[in-house]
């Protein structure tokens, strides 16, 4: 007897496609996310550092090797360190993806982040008690003269020469427009002041009221601490007048770049917020006359953007 071969009918094969079809898809849909993250995140094999110009930046071999070199074992990379030459510099480094880690200033990250920066902050410092520098991860911008001089009230200070830091600092440009010439005068410092100029840094605008070559100065309580202290007896916090105080501002945030990859971002975290539990990070934490690095997140500098920052 001849064997009958009847064919299968075709409704199945349809059927088991279009259920393969749909397995498929939402495989695919699941792994998507997974596989844009891989394909998106970077892993460099060396990280570029970098920080706002401060008194620190001029030593930052001395002060920074200790992290450096335990953000290169913590990462098994390279770390290299862009000097620059401004706040805009580092923001424009950022913006450039020249630059994977980064101190800011508080007002220097709004700004980046406004301008399309993809960069995360993840922690900052928190300080230790000195003279007019408060414990913790504050600190304050202050309007400062020299003790002896005529400028000894806010009213005095009218018509002199004040010096600020930089467009893009925080306490040393920001706040003094935002919380002292708004609130306090309630005139732009530009009218309140006959000449506004920037110096470059606090230790700058600190060591310039002290010498006699500008009246008045806003600088940061702790950058003006460094500046006495980096005197070595030259300068002491009593040679000043302590004409006014801002409210307590965010310490300086330390940011990464977004699209590094996760556990490298998860590494360059641990580097900073454990560096008070090993000897290498206890030295740069003296360095920064800080005690550890504290968590930070986008909301803390939220009070930057209330100032007049959008």
């Amino acid at each position: 007897m001849q064997e009958i071969s009847l064919p299968r009918p075709q409704r199945s094969r349809s059927v088991r496609s279009r259920a393969l079809g749909a397995v498929l898809t939402a495989a695919a849909l699941l792994l998507a996310p997974a596989l844009a993250l891989a394909q998106a995140c970077e892993n460099p094999k060396v990280l570029r550092l970098s920080m706002i110009p401060t008194q620190e930046s001029v030593r930052e071999l001395t002060l920074y090797k200790p992290v450096i070199d335990l953000l290169s074992k913590n990462t098994g990379k390279k770390i290299e360190f862009y000097m620059p030459t401004s706040y805009a510099s580092v923001v424009e480094a950022l913006l450039g993806k020249w630059v994977d880690v980064a101190v800011l200033g508080p007002e220097s990250y709004v700004i980046a982040r406004n301008q399309g920066a993809a960069v995360d902050v993840f922690a900052t410092y928190s300080k230790k008690q000195d003279g007019v520098q408060e414990a913790g991860p504050g600190y304050k911008s202050m309007l400062i003269t020299k003790k002896g001089s005529r400028f000894t009230t806010i009213d005095s200070t009218k018509g002199s020469v004040m010096l600020l830091v930089d467009p893009a600092s925080t306490s040393g440009g920001l706040i003094p427009e935002a919380q002292f010439g708004a609130k306090v005068i309630k005139t732009p410092l530009k009218q309140y002041f006959s000449r506004v100029a920037f110096s470059g840094g606090h230790d700058l605008s600190t060591i310039a009221v002290f010498d006699g070559k500008a009246d008045v100065a806003f600088v940061a309580t702790h950058r003006f601490m460094n500046a006495v202290a980096s005197s070595k007896g030259k300068m002491k916090v009593d040679d000043f007048n302590i004409l006014w105080s801002s409210t307590l501002l965010p310490q300086d945030p330390f940011v990464y770049r977004s699209t590094l990859c996760p556990e490298v971002k998860a590494q360059i975290a641990q580097t900073f917020l454990t560096l008070d539990q090993n000897a290498e990070g206890k030295k740069y934490l003296e360095n920064v006359d800080s005690d550890r690095f504290v968590e930070m997140k986008d909301s803390n500098y939220d009070v930057i953007r209330e100032a007049g920052i959008k």
